[in-house]
């Protein structure tokens, strides 16, 4: 769909670099925290594999709507990345013959992406894939008119879709997302109850995120469920299934945040001090695999904002060999800690 210029991927290079050098080095480099191997090894984890693949997360492009603080792609209007059809038909393969369960369709915003309705036409079609997922941000719905009949696209083809709200109301979701964020996502979620999403019996799904809205972790996520749907219901009449809390993980815009605002080595600190390595055994990098744009492979898409490729000698998906896949070791950072504090965080939300 659009290929980089070499001075857009050197630069984009350059960023991932400085953000890997920050998380290798600094306060892990000089011995004040263990770095993530070195956790894992203290539990008697000295390898990090993964187990059989279910789910096919595919980022079809960061184009999106909105420029959010806490986006791990630094996603916004002026990204024109797209994943040409080629690779999208290459996908629909993988899951065949991978035996993939779920699909899970993120961004961006995924709808913004020309052929995102063909894509998701061609996967029921042509694969016996049981669940495909959208990760909407709910703003889109509402953004331009060829985006309004989105939710009977969404019903007729039974997708899952799960959107971010990082808060049930309006000032720390504004200052999360941008002004008037608030006020338009909830007339979408509005426009997704009316279509059946969220409710009972209709087995429309409809799940929502929470973000923490600063340096720290997530609160316990079946309380935030019980006030966010409490407070929804009662200002807005809105319903909804699930509510996923999420760890912020120390990359992209949020570890630029934490560096800018001189929270990096006491949100560091928290989050290693907070291991639990109960949440070890279900990380989504066990059973997931995230495909770019372009089409490389990564054990989840924080790697893939961080260039860490899945360890095989040719991550792409146009060189795939499921049974290689299958017997790499995961790549780790000291990012991976996010995932691992407290409760553990997913993109299906809390692990224990």
């Amino acid at each position: 769909m659009i290929k980089k210029s070499l001075k857009a991927r050197k630069s984009e290079l350059s960023k991932t670099q400085r953000q890997l050098d920050i998380l290798s080095n600094s306060i892990f480099k000089k011995g004040v925290l263990p770095t993530f191997k070195e956790k894992l090894e203290s539990h008697k984890i000295s390898s990090f594999q993964p187990k059989t693949l279910k789910i096919l997360q595919i980022n079809i492009g960061y184009m999106c709507n909105q420029v959010c603080a806490h986006c791990h792609v630094d996603a916004g209007p002026d990204r024109k990345e797209m994943m040409p059809p080629d690779i999208m038909i290459k996908c629909i393969q993988t899951m065949n013959d991978a035996g993939v369960e779920t699909v899970d369709l993120t961004g961006g915003a995924p709808e913004m992406h020309p052929h995102f309705r063909w894509f998701v036409e061609q996967i029921r079609k042509k694969t016996k894939v049981k669940e495909i997922i959208v990760r909407s941000n709910l703003t889109i719905l509402l953004a331009n008119k060829k985006y309004h009949d989105l939710p009977s696209f969404f019903v007729k083809h039974n997708l899952h879709i799960i959107s971010s709200l990082p808060f049930y109301r309006k000032n720390k979701t504004d200052r999360q997302r941008g002004s008037g964020v608030f006020n338009t996502s909830i007339k979408a979620l509005q426009k997704l109850n009316a279509a059946g999403y969220g409710k009972p019996e209709s087995g429309l799904i409809l799940d929502l995120v929470y973000n923490p809205s600063g340096a720290f972790l997530p609160g316990d996520q079946n309380a935030l469920e019980q006030d966010y749907k409490k407070a929804l219901s009662k200002d807005f009449g809105i319903v909804f299934n699930q509510l996923f809390a999420l760890t912020n993980l120390p990359i992209s815009r949020f570890l630029d945040y934490l560096i800018a605002s001189e929270n990096y080595e006491d949100y560091m600190t928290t989050i290693v001090e907070a291991f639990n390595p109960s949440a070890v055994a279900n990380l989504m990098c066990t059973n997931t695999l995230s495909v770019s744009w372009e089409g490389y492979l990564f054990d989840c898409d924080f790697n893939q904002m961080l260039d860490l490729k899945v360890a095989v000698d040719q991550p792409h998906i146009n060189q795939l060999d499921v049974k290689k896949l299958q017997n790499r070791n995961i790549q780790i950072s000291q990012h991976c800690y996010g995932c691992t504090a407290g409760a553990g965080s997913s993109c299906q939300g809390s692990l224990t």
